[in-house]
């Protein structure tokens, strides 16, 4: 769930930014938002977080 949460802002945050400052119009970035929310809701769903979460473990886990 905290990887879910995490992933979900920096997305959020990334789109945020695209909008402003990469001059991104305002429906792309609802057409993100809609995909988004439409693929988290199909059945690769928990694929994808289950993906994330094992990505997530992985860079945890790297010794830099």
């Amino acid at each position: 769930m905290t990887v879910a949460v995490s992933a979900v802002i920096l997305l959020g945050a990334l789109v945020f930014l695209l909008w402003k400052y990469a001059r991104m119009p305002l429906w792309q970035a609802a057409v993100c938002a809609a995909f988004g929310y439409f693929l988290a809701s199909s059945s690769i769903g928990p694929e994808i977080g289950d993906g994330m979460r094992s990505l997530a473990r992985f860079i945890a886990g790297l010794d830099l």
